[in-house]
């Protein structure tokens, strides 16, 4: 007997819903069994990474706003990715964005209140949508990959950080650390749940997934979308400017990324240092695979990665397991959903081997 992928008419909707969630149980499974290798209390490692921060209702909070850019940035890149358009720089696009929404802070100094909060974030929004711009320029006047050209600037994105906070930006009175000045109490976004740190961006992260439920699966534009995905040569037959898509699908992963740099520094951080960049634009990718590029799935995605930073944390106090192991999970996770995908397309049949044939003259 042996095994033999064979091609199914159709993709299996119960295996697309079943391979997220197969993936997060077996990543639980292998990274016990490592663990346990290592040394490691495996099964209280992996307790404490996906279990403890939703059992313990004080960390339902740190969940939640860890979240939020996840979320946001990972609908955006959801959107390019249906119609093939790969968007890896939106860790670039989310430091855009924050200073975006920090140089109309400093422009308005101590004046705060409800317009200049909302001009900030609409500064984040365009600062990511314009630093997404460049790649999709590149992609549709000089056939430039734009995941090559998205990722390098991030790291153009990252030294502009560097040079902002470091020079012009930096704070007068924060004995020469590179950091803006913090923002004032009239300028940070309003706290929703009280007596918590979650604030106004953890519920646009929670109303934005229906929005873009709503346009993907309603509006024309999302079918549009979904058409060049899937055959660039039936859009332009049915009157779909593909060019115009890239070039709007990477502006909307650019300002969906700035959305949470801003939404990040005006909620949570309320300054930006040398450590603002914090991976949110690589994770979300991880977010958009794992909710299988459905809003109301990156979510749900969303909120498992925010549990395995959170229980990470957790898990370095209790079994000591290095900072960098809520980032193995998460690659662990990107790597077996992909993995998985052939399930999708494929099943899987046991077929009789085939006999030796027998050789002539014997």
């Amino acid at each position: 007997m042996r095994l033999k992928l064979e091609k199914r008419q159709e993709p299996s909707m119960a295996m697309l819903i079943a391979t997220p969630i197969l993936a997060v149980v077996a990543t639980m499974f292998i990274g016990m069994i490592v663990f346990d290798f290592l040394g490691i209390d495996g099964f209280r490692a992996v307790i404490d990474i996906f279990l403890t921060p939703l059992l313990a209702s004080y960390k339902w909070q740190d969940v939640a706003v860890k979240a939020a850019p996840l979320i946001i940035i990972a609908l955006g890149l959801s959107v390019g990715n249906r119609a093939q358009v790969w968007n890896i720089g939106a860790e670039g696009q989310y430091i855009i964005g924050a200073l975006a929404a920090a140089g109309v802070g400093i422009a308005f100094g101590p004046v705060g209140g409800f317009f200049v909060i909302l001009l900030m974030i609409i500064a984040g929004m365009i600062g990511g949508s314009a630093w997404a711009a460049v790649p999709a320029v590149l992609r549709t006047r000089f056939n430039v990959n734009e995941i090559l050209s998205s990722l390098m600037l991030t790291y153009v994105a990252a030294q502009v950080l560097s040079y902002m906070v470091g020079g012009p930006w930096k704070d007068p009175n924060g004995r020469n650390f590179p950091a803006t000045a913090p923002l004032t109490e009239a300028q940070s976004l309003p706290i929703v749940v009280p007596g918590t740190t979650i604030h106004l961006g953890v519920l646009i992260a929670l109303i934005l997934p229906f929005v873009f439920w709503l346009v993907m699966s309603r509006a024309v534009f999302g079918y549009q979308v979904r058409v060049v995905g899937s055959s660039p040569q039936a859009a332009r037959h049915g009157g779909f400017d593909s060019r115009r898509t890239i070039i709007s699908t990477l502006m909307i992963g650019g300002a969906m990324a700035g959305l949470a740099g801003a939404l990040e520094f005006t909620g949570a951080l309320k300054a930006i240092n040398l450590g603002f960049p914090s991976g949110y634009g690589f994770s979300a990718i991880i977010v958009s695979f794992l909710g299988r590029l459905h809003p109301i799935g990156c979510l749900i995605a969303g909120i498992v990665l925010a549990v395995t930073y959170v229980g990470g944390q957790v898990a370095q106090t209790t079994v000591h397991i290095p900072n960098a192991t809520a980032g193995i999970f998460q690659a662990m996770m990107l790597f077996l959903i992909l993995a998985s995908d052939i399930l999708i397309r494929y099943r899987v049949r046991f077929v009789p081997s085939a006999k030796p044939q027998a050789v002539a003259g014997e």
